[in-house]
């Protein structure tokens, strides 16, 4: 950091930031004054010495009240992030004090939720009851992101062909295999396997548009010169098989998926027969050897074969 940059931290207290997100939030210097049990004055005189830090004004102050300025409204967007950062930072130091000896902040798609984390993590979990999981479901380019980022210490994703991990360390971690799940008494429930382009004929229940299903159904599609009828999207493989059972569409979805969750309805599952249904599940972190322990235990327990290696050399 350099000394400017100090300078201008110095400068910055918390007290006048949550004043100012306060003021911002009632538009009106007054009733937060009442809500912070302090003097309007006091409220006015701190929202002064901020803008005389960052050097430009932050309110516009009018006959019914202030609302922020463009300035403002970007210290507005760093002071929320600051004070929730500061939120989580007192709730995980109060956990130590309860007892946890660490925090892992993990990032994976819905197919390393679905299918394997619960049983995963519930493992690591027993064996280091002090170690407290944060885990976040996203989609995997946004899971690759947030590693990226530092706004989690571990990702488990599926690396396509667009991935944006160069900067990320992978190990692998498990696969699986994508069925097409079908109602029972539909005419591809009999098949031992089907090809894409026969589901191309059909309406199609699908995830996200950006998950890493979607994304490789529609390649394949644009391939073969073809579009989707996707007509109905959802957020989870069991509303997925809830909407293919009540006869809105077929869907893929990964094997183990819906291994677990075959007794949502009456649903059959019909191998996809191409060579992109075999996917593989990647955990992804900005340098292992660099990890937290909390993190490299975990990082041990999902990936223990990869791990082993990296330690023989």
């Amino acid at each position: 950091m350099s000394r400017s940059e100090r300078n201008f931290a110095r400068r910055i207290d918390l007290t006048s930031l949550q004043l100012f997100v306060a003021v911002c939030e009632l538009g009106s210097i007054g009733r937060a004054a009442e809500r912070e049990f302090l003097a309007a004055s006091a409220v006015s005189k701190r929202l002064a010495d901020l803008e005389a830090a960052v050097e430009t004004p932050l309110l516009y102050r009018h006959s019914r009240g202030v609302r922020p300025t463009p300035a403002g409204e970007s210290l507005l967007h760093h002071a929320r992030t600051v004070l929730f950062g500061l939120e989580r930072m007192q709730g995980e130091l109060g956990e130590y004090a309860g007892g946890v000896r660490g925090h892992v902040r993990v990032h994976a798609n819905i197919s390393a939720i679905v299918g394997f984390l619960p049983e995963d993590l519930g493992g690591f979990a027993r064996a280091h009851p002090h170690i407290k999981i944060d885990l976040q479901e996203h989609l995997s380019g946004a899971v690759q992101h947030a590693v990226s980022e530092g706004a989690a210490d571990l990702g488990i994703c599926h690396l396509g062909p667009n991935s944006t991990a160069a900067d990320l360390q992978t190990r692998p971690y498990r696969s699986d295999r994508l069925v097409l799940a079908v109602p029972t008494g539909h005419p591809l429930a009999a098949r031992d396997g089907v090809q894409f382009s026969e589901i191309l004929d059909h309406d199609i229940v699908g995830l996200h548009a950006n998950s890493s299903i979607s994304l490789a159904m529609r390649t394949a599609a644009a391939a073969a010169g073809r579009t989707l009828r996707q007509r109905i999207q959802v957020t989870g493989v069991d509303a997925m098989c809830r909407m293919i059972d009540n006869g809105l569409g077929i869907g893929l979805l990964p094997d183990r998926a819906f291994a677990l969750l075959r007794g949502v309805g009456q649903l059959q599952a019909v191998p996809l027969l191409e060579p992109w249904a075999e996917r593989a599940l990647t955990l992804v972190a900005r340098d292992f050897g660099a990890l937290p322990v909390t993190a490299h235990l975990l990082a041990q327990h999902l990936a223990p074969a990869a791990a082993d290696e990296c330690d023989k050399t």
